[in-house]
């Protein structure tokens, strides 16, 4: 696809003219706007340009999907004939942020601290998906592979720690992402982090079996000396105190003596406080926010399941979803995985399944045809942001149609009790992070995800025709 100047000043006029871009940059494949007034844009004549894929709005952000190796020309070009400084992804992200209510930031702070740890969770969860294979018997036979080939066990076991090392320091991870989203020193979170799964503590994951718990006295005040494996709320909390305490330590302290103080003192007051008042009042927090996502699960399995498996995608177009990251490790770390993930992962494959219905639909639209299968693709890959908000929702039914299926597949493998004990890619090749023994349940509910948004939106256009 070419890039010319017409094209892109034709994209210009159709958010409303370089008055109204607030902010600008680009990521791989998507312009990202900030602007003054959104009602401004035309969509349906932005839509319309050849060069112009999709486009969709969140968290302050207006988006136009150009396209990889085209969407940085598209930029240079949308600069020079705007004027608009060149600014980075998080400027744009600093200015978005002002047009957001409380709510819409607190997600978005969950956003800005879970993705970027995301990569290494998901690689933990295929890696896991592996070790599954290999050490699970009925698969290919009814030994596991371990057992039949003895000389492969020994790679399971290593293929078993690499995948383990994300979700057991855990804390780590989301203490360095959390202390840097907090504006603190991403190493002091990570130590933070580890801090709190420390070996010389005593297991999250033993607690409740232990026969005798070990204690600090702590002038007079008896401390458990608890590790918080698993745990998000802990570390999340403890990150921003720290993150403030360095803060306030950095605008009163000498450069001179920052090396020396800033850090022993960040670390001793937010260790104290993480063992004493933090950990166990936020572990105690999120037992009860468990107890409240599971026993909907527990007292009506088809319910929650028709619930989530329906609600995820719209709650994507709020940003809100990645909440769930949290909720999801959560589980991981209290009952030993989550059911709310796999619902996830067929939710991306209904979407996808919707748009490739799509390129039959619009079979004349080379455009739309296009699209429709490249993000289908990526849907059934777990990336739904093309297939969402440059298909589906455009002609609406399609959107209608995925979530119907997804919600039917989520009351089944509900019922099924399908769960995952780690997070993995979010479309077909989710199933490796699904112990072997559910693949069964789990098959149904892509199935559905495939056959149903797919039949569903070719019936759904008939009627749209018809009108």
């Amino acid at each position: 696809m070419s890039v010319n100047k017409e094209s892109v000043r034709e994209i210009i006029e159709a958010i409303g003219g370089k008055e109204n871009i607030n902010t600008a940059t680009h990521c791989v494949t998507r312009l990202r706007l900030v602007l003054n007034d959104e009602s401004l844009v035309d969509k349906d004549r932005l839509e319309d340009i050849d060069l112009v894929r999709g486009s969709f709005s969140t968290n302050g952000q207006f988006q136009i999907v150009i396209g990889q190796g085209v969407v940085d020309k598209a930029y240079k070009i949308l600069a020079e004939e705007t004027g608009v400084e060149s600014a980075s992804k998080q400027d744009v992200k600093n200015a978005a942020e002002q047009k957001m209510n409380p709510l819409q930031r607190a997600v978005k702070t969950l956003a800005d601290i879970f993705i970027p740890i995301l990569p290494a969770i998901v690689t933990a969860g295929l890696l896991m998906g592996i070790n599954n294979i290999l050490t699970q018997p009925g698969i290919f036979m009814d030994e596991s592979v371990v057992e039949a080939f003895p000389q492969w066990a020994d790679i399971a076991s290593i293929i078993n720690l690499i995948a383990n090392t994300a979700f057991t320091f855990l804390p780590g991870l989301i203490g360095w992402s959390a202390a840097n989203k907090f504006g603190g020193s991403p190493l002091f979170g990570m130590v933070l982090g580890l801090m709190l799964v420390h070996p010389d503590l005593l297991n999250a994951w033993g607690y409740g079996s232990a026969e005798e718990i070990p204690t600090w006295n702590i002038l007079g005040l008896t401390v458990e000396k608890v590790g918080y494996q698993g745990q998000v709320l802990p570390v999340l909390v403890a990150a921003y105190v720290l993150a403030k305490i360095e803060i306030w330590l950095r605008k009163r302290i000498p450069d001179a003596f920052q090396l020396l103080t800033v850090a022993p003192i960040s670390l001793l007051v937010t260790g104290f406080l993480a063992f004493t008042i933090i950990g166990p009042i936020t572990f105690t927090i999120g037992g009860w926010i468990t107890d409240g996502v599971t026993s909907i699960f527990d007292v009506v399995p088809a319910l929650g399941g028709l619930i989530y498996g329906g609600l995820y995608a719209p709650l994507v177009i709020t940003g809100m979803h990645h909440t769930f990251l949290a909720v999801d490790l959560q589980l991981i770390g209290s009952i030993g995985g989550t059911f709310l993930w796999p619902m996830v992962a067929l939710s991306n494959i209904a979407q996808g399944s919707a748009a490739f219905a799509m390129m039959i639909v619009e079979k004349n639209n080379d455009k739309v045809k296009g699209l429709a299968v490249s993000s289908g693709v990526s849907a059934y890959l777990g990336v739904t942001e093309p297939a969402m908000f440059g298909v589906n929702l455009r002609y609406k039914y399609p959107f209608i149609a995925a979530i119907i299926g997804s919600a039917i597949a989520g009351i089944v493998i509900t019922i099924a009790n399908v769960i995952a004990p780690s997070i993995g890619v979010g479309g077909i090749p989710a199933f490796f992070s699904i112990p072997a023994n559910l693949w069964g349940a789990f098959f149904i509910g892509m199935g559905i995800t495939i056959v149903v948004p797919f039949v569903l939106t070719l019936l759904f256009s008939k009627f749209q025709k018809k009108k």
